[in-house]
């Protein structure tokens, strides 16, 4: 049976090129969306026009009904669920005297505890296939936390630990829970940055370069394929040599 992976967040960047490298592995591939309808339908009409198996799914991950919405109509579309790629994500930059609690709130709901969302939802699933592969997208700043980035840091420092967590958890069952940690990547979500601000980080990343989105893409199948059988609990850090 073909198998099935689910990317959220993937009408762009890093979930656009996952999608992507995902659909042309073989997979059929549920491209997640939640606002950006206009992008993530484009992309799926360009994907299955060239022959690939792709469907869209609108769900806000941070609201609990809509992900176990998004993994009951996958399931029921393809028969199982092999992958699940946790990738929504939203940035947020702002001193700690700044942040109200409302922007806090936000970027946990869908950073953490949308991945929560979507690993519980999924978990069942996985288990009774006694199979199943969750990739879930951090961020260096999870790892070393950025100034004036205290909640998006907290929340990609619990995406790090909830990893953890569920690689114990779900490893009797045969399923693998791994993080991806990138760097900084050439998309859309650095667009609050100057290039100037852009050159001056550059300068620092010991490959001199920022990564790409289909860089990332790739650390995330190796982790979803077989040959990363014997890998859970892990951070794979995508960086340039920026953390060391």
């Amino acid at each position: 049976m073909k198998k099935t992976a689910i990317i959220t967040g993937a009408s762009k960047g890093i979930g656009a090129a996952t999608a992507i490298l995902f659909a042309q592995k073989g997979y059929n591939v549920v491209i997640n969306y939640n606002n950006s309808y206009e992008s993530a339908t484009l992309l799926a009409r360009s994907l299955s026009q060239n022959g690939f198996s792709v469907t869209t799914q609108k769900a806000n991950v941070a609201n609990r009904l809509e992900a176990e919405l998004l993994i009951k109509e996958t399931l029921y579309k393809f028969g199982r669920i092999d992958v699940l790629v946790n990738n929504a994500g939203v940035a947020f930059e702002s001193l700690i005297s700044s942040t109200d609690e409302v922007d806090y709130d936000r970027i946990m709901d869908i950073n953490l505890k949308g991945t929560f969302n979507c690993c519980k939802a999924v978990t069942q699933v996985m288990v009774n296939q006694q199979a199943g592969k969750i990739i879930n997208i951090s961020s260096m700043w999870g790892e070393t936390g950025a100034s004036c980035e205290v909640a998006y840091s907290a929340s990609k420092a619990g995406v790090i630990g909830l990893t953890k967590a569920l690689a114990k958890e779900l490893a009797p069952s045969g399923i693998t829970v791994n993080a991806v940690s990138p760097g900084i990547i050439e998309t859309s979500m650095n667009s609050n940055l100057t290039v100037e601000e852009l050159n001056d980080f550059v300068a620092t990343i010991p490959l001199g370069r920022m990564g790409t989105a289909d860089e990332i893409a790739q650390a995330v199948y190796f982790l979803a394929s077989d040959n990363a059988d014997y890998i859970t609990g892990q951070v794979l850090s995508v960086n340039g040599g920026y953390v060391i």
